[in-house]
């Protein structure tokens, strides 16, 4: 390879990786269109304007939609797997099974394998549950409240609903009141305290102390 090949390969990585790219949809196959649709609008997924032979469901925070159509994909009916993030991965089952969604007990992963229950500390990425829609496309639920190092860029901290907020600020809240027991003293600057805490749950920054 010429240097002058290389230097233009160098150069088309770069603007890659500055390149502003968003995952949009994920196409998962089904066999009956409309059983699917009965489905995933039973779980409160916002259904979204499509053109004809496109099916375009939304969950409820997320920036990814989720479509299916007879034409759409070549791909076996139920083989797709994905994971939907939620903040409280027992809450979320609670959610789901009181529409009649079934859904396995929750489990976390360890070096043996999986175990029933959450993740004894509540540790991030660990705790999860699983259901299946009608054709047997798996959605994995997975609970994350602090993101690992270089999961977010920027720093940047956002929410995806009002729970989701709630939920952070509860964590916060009790974080916030061990952090006072340690220090003996009232902090009155809390609300500072609370958003360092905030945004170093989702960037994975060290949390103050």
């Amino acid at each position: 390879m010429s240097p002058k090949a290389a230097q233009g390969d160098a150069s088309g990585m770069s603007s890659l990786g500055s390149l502003d790219v968003k995952l949009e949809v994920v196409v998962i196959p089904v066999s009956d269109v409309e059983r699917a649709k009965r489905f995933y609008e039973s779980l409160g997924w916002r259904l979204d304007q499509t053109p004809p032979g496109i099916v375009q469901f939304t969950p409820h925070g997320s920036a990814c939609s989720v479509q299916f159509g007879s034409q759409l994909t070549s791909a076996p009916a139920g083989s797709a797997t994905a994971y939907l993030v939620v903040s409280d991965v027992e809450a979320a089952r609670a959610a789901l099974v009181s529409v009649g969604v079934e859904v396995s007990g929750v489990f976390h992963v360890s070096p043996n394998g999986p175990v029933d229950g959450p993740d004894p500390e509540r540790r991030s990425y660990f705790s999860r549950a699983t259901f299946r829609d009608p054709d047997g496309n798996t959605w994995l639920l997975q609970e994350i409240t602090t993101r690992l190092p270089g999961r977010v860029e920027g720093g940047l901290t956002s929410f995806a609903s009002d729970s989701d907020l709630a939920s952070a600020l509860r964590r916060a809240a009790d974080a916030h009141g061990e952090h006072e027991k340690r220090t003996g003293t009232r902090d009155e600057n809390w609300p500072d305290w609370y958003a360092t805490y905030m945004v170093s749950e989702q960037s994975g920054a060290q949390p103050p102390e």
